[in-house]
């Protein structure tokens, strides 16, 4: 796979969706820092974020990353993905609206630009031509670099390909769809292929199954600690034991921790080009920055990619 220009510096994306929530102004500026001091240079955001918060409308993670920006002097280094169209009423991918809603995550990002731009999740309801010319007009404008797909199913990717090579402008060169070792079927091997096939960098969200794979959910009281403990309960009445069982011994092996072994087992899969990770804390990143390092050996990735079945 080529290099996209959104895609330079550490194979780990900064996950943002915490900053203006469980990691407050200060915290957040720190793991930025730490991040940026680290060698990483892509976070990815959204406008929805964090909405789903009491009291909250939508673009704080934006606010934060965009006051942080400013304050260290370091846009031209960061390459800065946001994401439209998750949340709200279906069209809400059409030129029209597209131009308005980026518009307002640039004010927050205090930029004149992103590196890259999702559909944060498919939009049946505007005919695809639409969508692509709509992307690609904020292209030609010097408004976004690359344009990205989240939530997309292979059908519908395949779909807005067509529709780029159609009218001759660029298209989706990125995918961002949920992909981990407990949750395989949103990057099946298929689509794996198609991506690899069309040069599209996958940067898979929830490579940490929403922190389960940290290894931090062991017993029924752990998942009452945690904002997350809700979301991922399924995943310990499920196969998420006998992973863990797995994963535990692998980490001992390499000298790891659960949630590097996880992400070093992300960075050998076809197509991606690095996984999205979210931190609380300055030193949960200092884990994570490490997995990039870690290389795993053929038959531990076998086990761990045997240790889920998979349809």
């Amino acid at each position: 796979m080529s290099r996209h220009p959104s895609l330079s510096g550490l194979r780990l994306v900064l996950g943002g969706n915490v900053f203006g929530w469980t990691a407050d102004s200060d915290t957040s500026f720190e793991i930025l820092d730490a991040f940026y001091e680290a060698g990483g240079r892509m976070v990815d955001t959204a406008e929805v974020y964090s909405a789903w918060v009491p009291g909250h409308t939508g673009g704080e993670s934006e606010k934060v990353i965009g006051a942080w920006m400013k304050a260290r002097g370091v846009r031209k280094d960061m390459r800065i993905a946001t994401k439209t169209g998750y949340g709200m009423e279906h069209g809400d991918l059409n030129p029209a609206t597209l131009g308005a809603r980026l518009a307002g995550s640039l004010e927050r990002l205090q930029t004149d630009y992103v590196d890259l731009y999702y559909a944060h999740r498919d939009d049946p309801k505007t005919p695809q031509d639409e969508v692509v010319a709509g992307f690609s007009a904020l292209i030609a404008a010097g408004k976004v670099r690359e344009a990205g797909a989240s939530n997309f199913t292979e059908d519908r990717l395949r779909s807005a390909i067509a529709a780029a090579k159609a009218q001759g402008v660029p298209g989706f060169t990125v995918l961002q769809n949920q992909y981990n070792l407990l949750e395989r079927g949103d990057y099946d091997v298929s689509y794996q292929n198609c991506c690899v096939v069309n040069d599209i960098a996958m940067l898979p969200f929830f490579g940490l199954a929403s922190g389960y794979l940290t290894g931090k959910y062991r017993k029924p009281a752990d998942f009452e600690r945690y904002v997350r403990g809700d979301r991922v309960r399924k995943y310990h009445d499920g196969h998420g034991p006998a992973l863990l069982t797995v994963m535990d011994r692998i980490a001992k092996e390499c000298e790891a921790t659960v949630a590097q072994v996880a992400l070093a087992w992300l960075l050998d899969q076809p197509g991606v080009a690095a996984p999205i990770a979210s931190a609380t804390t300055a030193d949960q990143l200092d884990e994570l920055v490490e997995a990039i390092d870690i290389e795993l050996m053929p038959e531990q990735l076998l086990q761990l990619s045997k240790a889920v079945p998979q349809e």
